[in-house]
């Protein structure tokens, strides 16, 4: 009996410093971040995560997107206007939901290309071809190889690292972070943790210049 109790007790405590863990993780979370969505703040931002603009800055756009996405093509240089336009003060964090298909191979090369520090570039010419490689009655995601030649990349090296079964991990992560966050199209926008729930760019400025006047008064 005294065994069972003390097994009992252990399993208890153990419990109860894993809540607490958990509580305390979440909570640095939030206050790191600044969320107001405090619950959800784990689910925003991964160490994994592409992050544009000045670290120190105050207001986080999180975009969930899907490189084959013609809705995230057009926001894409919409969303680099508004950080224009706000200097200093905008982080944008990078999620993927490749609900497309093929966008998860899409999203292993993107991944990929951040060993030779071509991340950005390897986005910027994605979008750039997307209408050559995306078409809704022919995807033929293959094709956007021909498209990369010009960022510089070694593409031989992509398409060894991009198996790395880390990357897939993080296109995992991603997913089951944009289901927690229901999203279910993209592109998906949170800033500082506040969902864009009526979808369109004026929505999205006037989200994001709340926020930037909130963290920046006057």
């Amino acid at each position: 009996m005294k065994k069972q109790s003390v097994v009992i007790v252990s399993i208890i405590a153990l419990a109860l410093v894993f809540a607490l863990a958990s509580y305390v993780y979440k909570n640095q979370q939030s206050e790191k971040l600044g969320f107001l969505a405090q619950e959800n703040a784990d689910a925003m931002i991964r160490n994994h995560s592409p992050i544009m603009g000045n670290r120190d800055a105050k207001v986080y756009l999180i975009e969930f997107l899907d490189p084959a996405c013609e809705t995230c093509r057009a926001f894409h240089p919409y969303v680099q206007h508004l950080m224009a336009t706000n200097p200093g003060r905008i982080q944008r964090v990078i999620r993927y939901a490749p609900f497309h298909q093929g966008s998860d191979q899409l999203v292993k090369i993107l991944e990929a290309s951040k060993n030779q520090g071509k991340y950005w570039e390897t986005l910027d010419a994605m979008f750039e071809s997307q209408p050559y490689w995306a078409s809704h009655h022919n995807p033929q995601p293959q094709l956007v190889w021909q498209h990369l030649e010009k960022v510089g990349l070694d593409l031989d090296q992509i398409r060894r690292d991009m198996n790395d079964p880390e990357i897939a991990k993080r296109i995992e992560q991603d997913v089951a972070d944009a289901n927690t966050l229901n999203v279910r199209k993209t592109p998906g926008f949170f800033v500082n943790g506040k969902p864009l729930i009526t979808f369109g760019s004026e929505q999205l400025k006037a989200l994001l210049e709340e926020e930037v006047h909130l963290q920046y008064p006057g």
